[in-house]
């Protein structure tokens, strides 16, 4: 789940940037004492997500504001589906509006997405689909969520979550062996050590070394179920690179633990919500 902290600190920060100088539309038009209910709804089919950040948007600026939540996180809905519902003073809802639908409109679009590739897995497979730190700068804690909403997972959430030793590293380190080698002596005994390799025989330089993860870049389909054979009961496969939605099917077939996906949240489309306001007497 999100954290009240976490949810405040960006919703705050993109009201900033909305409300620098005031919503001179909404002040000009729109009398104090003017009551509005607003409905939130999908204008396409979508994965909800965000109802959280959307409420809370609202509540910085009128914490009076009453809030129904119609469709919970994680729920696929229809177009035209109502999701969520805020009523009170007209001029808030007016002044979040546009701030709000930015950010549930990301995490439903990226939850979205990310249902697609898990439900491409087949029944059964073993396969995990993951994100990668290929995120919004100021934006990966939302979009995280987002994908766990999807029902996806989440990859190492920052640099010191986890080490994952790619070719520059190798390259710096002078082998595989040696970065290998070099990771196990400095993480903490609580971390795997997980490795990018290019070639079969990059892989087994990897699985000598004792690496409890190794990721495979950018592998022909051939080249992957040898791999998997190969690193059956000494370490876990996870595959990578150009990782398109027709794709998971084989690869989940082939027996790979792990498919990270960047595109679950770098080239995620925004989902289609509209909100909907009617004056109240």
């Amino acid at each position: 789940m999100l954290t009240k902290f976490i949810i405040d600190e960006v919703v705050d920060r993109a009201l900033a940037e909305d409300l620098s100088g005031e919503d001179l539309t909404t002040m000009a038009t729109v009398s104090a004492d003017t009551r509005a209910r607003a409905t939130a709804k999908a204008k396409s089919a979508l994965v909800v997500c965000g109802g959280d950040v959307f409420k809370r948007v609202f509540k910085r600026l009128a914490n009076d504001l009453s809030f129904e939540v119609c469709e919970p996180d994680g729920a696929l809905v229809k177009p035209g589906a109502p999701i969520w519902r805020v009523e009170g003073a007209a001029r808030p809802i007016l002044m979040a509006e546009r701030t709000a639908l930015n950010l549930v409109q990301r995490m439903s679009g990226t939850a979205t997405l990310a249902r697609q590739y898990v439900e491409a897995v087949p029944p059964g497979a073993k396969t995990r689909i993951v994100d990668t730190r290929k995120t919004t700068p100021g934006l990966r804690s939302l979009e995280r969520y987002a994908v766990r909403c999807g029902g996806a997972h989440n990859h190492r959430d920052t640099l010191g979550s986890a080490v994952l030793i790619k070719d520059n590293h190798i390259e710096a380190a002078g082998s595989i062996t040696e970065a290998v080698r070099r990771a196990q002596a400095y993480a903490p005994h609580t971390s795997r050590i997980e490795i990018e390799v290019e070639s079969l025989e990059g892989l087994d330089e990897a699985l000598a070394a004792g690496a409890d993860i190794v990721m495979l870049d950018n592998f022909a389909p051939a080249e992957i179920k040898t791999a998997v054979a190969r690193a059956a009961g000494k370490a876990l496969i996870e595959v990578s690179g150009g990782i398109t939605l027709p794709r998971i099917a084989e690869l989940a077939g082939q027996g790979v633990d792990v498919i990270s996906v960047g595109a679950l949240t770098h080239s995620a489309p925004a989902a289609d919500i509209s909100l909907d306001i009617q004056r109240v007497e």
